[in-house]
């Protein structure tokens, strides 16, 4: 194939150049980054139409059946982590598309996740703002020794989480569907209702993997349950979460506050509640976004497009 053309998407930051070397790629192909996000399917279509390679960001763009079946170009998708729900492997294969993953760096979400926790409890970001602004201890923080941390979803991460919080000497309950006493005994929790889980919490934390069974798994009938002192952090994915009923709870001050990294669209929308509520703490899905992840992400997208070109 004479000079491919590659699309580089969502770098938000502007660095794939800068955690990998692409010479390689370069050599034989052209390659062209795109640092903006399109929401609209026609333009991103209309975009992408020219491509033989696109290298995703696990879950940014979504590259769906509709939007697949529009690029006859594309014969190579680079998707950053082991796996991207934004992406539909069904359609890509049934389109002769071949997918190829990346590997991943396991330790920058549940460290988020802890760095959230910390913040949220202990009113960081506020304290900071007021002394930029002149103030000084304005709120009094929330202890983590001896409160109760609860997990929801005991997998790997929510496991990670769990040594973290045994670490700041918390008490750690944990639930989800499939989950066994056993093995939350062996994770150093244990295990509990969802119901209980969300009444006895003093933090609860989510940690499933987004499915169409754990999609919305989390209403108000579980946030209205909480403590009025307790704190929801959520890093895993917005759609667990009904986001209307996140939105309403956290307007109606039923809990002291939640920290967010994950949201139903993302990027946010410019005038999004989540914004301004002076309850909520919000991150841009930064959970991955670190420089050993990053690196990890490039460097294995460059070395599947070298063997794709061959």
């Amino acid at each position: 194939m004479n000079n491919p053309q590659i699309a580089i998407l969502d770098d938000y930051q502007q660095v794939a150049f800068q955690y990998a070397d692409w010479t390689a790629v370069k050599e034989k192909a052209q390659v062209t980054v795109f640092y903006d996000h399109l929401f609209d399917e026609a333009t991103l279509v209309e975009r992408l139409q020219p491509f033989q390679v696109i290298c995703v960001m696990r879950e940014r763009t979504p590259l769906t059946r509709t939007i697949l079946s529009q690029l006859p170009n594309l014969k190579l998708i680079v998707s950053t982590g082991k796996r991207n729900a934004a992406l539909d492997t069904t359609a890509a294969a049934e389109l002769g598309i071949t997918i190829a993953n990346t590997g991943y760096h396991d330790s920058g979400a549940p460290e988020l996740t802890w760095g959230l926790l910390l913040a949220i409890g202990r009113h960081i970001v506020p304290e900071n703002a007021a002394v930029r602004a002149g103030g000084w201890q304005e709120h009094v923080g929330t202890d983590l020794a001896g409160k109760t941390i609860g997990i929801v979803g005991l997998g790997r991460i929510g496991k990670t989480i769990a040594r973290y919080a045994k670490a700041f000497d918390m008490n750690v309950i944990a639930w989800s569907e499939n989950l066994t006493a056993e093995k939350a005994f062996e994770a150093g929790a244990r295990l509990v209702s969802k119901a209980e889980l969300f009444r006895e919490a003093d933090f609860v934390t989510v940690h499933l993997v987004l499915s169409e069974r754990s999609r919305g798994i989390i209403t108000a009938a579980e946030l209205r349950q909480m403590k009025p002192s307790a704190y929801f952090i959520n890093t895993s994915r917005g759609p667990l979460v009904d986001e209307a009923d996140l939105i309403q709870v956290m307007r109606d001050r039923v809990i002291a506050g939640a920290a967010l990294d994950v949201f139903d669209t993302e990027p946010m929308t410019a005038d999004h509640p989540f914004r301004w509520m002076d309850n909520v703490l919000a991150t841009p899905h930064i959970g991955y976004v670190t420089g050993d992840t990053y690196r990890i992400f490039y460097q294995d997208t460059v070395k599947a497009i070298v063997e794709w070109l061959g």
